[in-house]
């Protein structure tokens, strides 16, 4: 049986990683792409991502306004993120 018991051990792996919300991923992405020297050169795109985290962005904001906020979004989600994962209860803990 120890194909089994490699079987449970992986899917006990892969349940342990955190997932991000989608929207929050892409900004992450964006930001990610943006930080490593990319220049954004689609306005709709980072206007929805934006959008989807919760900005009103109007259409004929600059893109760097936009980039600028969209950082300080995904920020505060991966920080809430944190703070989330951190309040739950772990196994085999002592309170």
């Amino acid at each position: 049986m120890p194909a089994a018991r490699l079987l449970r051990t992986l899917k006990a792996w892969l349940r342990r990683k955190p997932k991000l919300p989608r929207e929050l991923q892409a900004g992450k992405e964006v930001v990610d792409a943006i930080d490593a020297g990319g220049l954004p050169l689609d306005a709709t795109r980072i206007n929805r991502i934006a959008r989807e985290l919760g900005l009103e962005v109007s259409s004929q904001a600059p893109v760097g306004d936009t980039v600028v906020r969209l950082r300080a979004a995904v920020l505060r989600g991966l920080q809430n993120l944190a703070m989330q994962d951190a309040a739950k209860p772990k196994k085999g803990r002592r309170k």
